[in-house]
């Protein structure tokens, strides 16, 4: 069986599929992929099943040796340094260090065959939030590669363009506790330039700027939360909620990013300027 060995981390790497949907109801997050087409296309590019584990890299910094023959593919973030968009062979014994990317935040990385390890509830997604399924990556951690099962493509170069380096905009819809704000509220929300805040992660990313005005004071029961979900907590200050999001909360969801709009939502970086713009 193939392999490849993990010599730096970077900020954060972790392992990814297409994560644990369909059991918020016991309890359990659905994780796996933030940017969720970039992780598709790399699977794409080396001919891997839908679901196939490969590696979420964030900002850059991990470097991996080949402990054979290896096709992979990298997508999303461009970092410095690697290839993108294209499959392409690592030979056994080669070292390919990740450097910070150009645009965007999370960089995807699919070999051919697929990340082999054990699942978890039917995944093999890091959940950061609940603990579930593999740790992050470390350095010196080995990890098996599977078979191939499918044909390569035969796809040099796949066209897609990197994530934005500037104001990203992201359309939104009104969520079920929009009344819980005043209208101007809803005026702030949609007019206002946000900057993403550094405390931000793969359970949501938290956006700094003016307050929100509350209508009604108080807080909810706990109510159930989606991918794309706005919550407004006693900050007054926007969390749109990623893919280790709880499955509960009890802040107000004012509302929803778009579904199209939530890869976009995956890239953007700790200080980058972000419009949420009335659909």
């Amino acid at each position: 069986m193939s392999s490849l060995t993990v010599l730096e981390t970077g900020p954060l790497a972790t392992i990814q599929d297409r994560g644990r949907a369909g059991q918020a109801a016991l309890g359990v997050p659905p994780s796996g992929a933030c940017d969720r087409s970039s992780y598709a296309l790399a699977n794409r590019l080396v001919g891997n099943d839908v679901g196939a584990a490969a590696l979420e890299v964030t900002y850059g910094g991990l470097t991996i040796l080949a402990d054979n023959d290896l096709v992979i593919a990298i997508t999303g973030a461009p970092c410095a340094g690697v290839p993108l968009n294209a499959p392409t062979l690592l030979r056994s014994g080669s070292v390919l260090h990740f450097g910070a990317p150009v645009s965007g935040l999370r960089t995807y990385v699919a070999v051919r065959g697929g990340i082999d390890v054990p699942p978890v509830l039917a995944s093999r997604s890091t959940d950061l939030l609940s603990g579930l399924g593999p740790e992050p990556l470390r350095a010196g951690q080995t990890l098996q590669v599977g078979s191939p099962v499918h044909p390569m493509p035969g796809v040099d170069q796949a066209p897609v363009a990197a994530p934005a380096s500037g104001q990203v905009m992201l359309r939104v819809t009104p969520g079920p506790r929009k009344d819980w704000f005043t209208d101007a509220a809803w005026v702030s929300l949609t007019s206002q330039v946000y900057e993403v805040s550094t405390n931000s992660n793969r359970v949501g990313v938290r956006l700094d700027g003016e307050p929100l005005e509350r209508a009604r004071p108080g807080e909810l029961a706990s109510e159930g939360m989606t991918h794309g979900a706005i919550q407004i907590p006693p900050s007054g200050t926007p969390v749109i909620f990623l893919a280790d999001h709880p499955v509960t909360g009890g802040y107000p969801v004012i509302a929803y990013v778009a579904s199209a709009d939530l890869d976009a939502c995956a890239q953007v970086r700790p200080g980058q300027p972000v419009r949420l713009i009335s659909s």
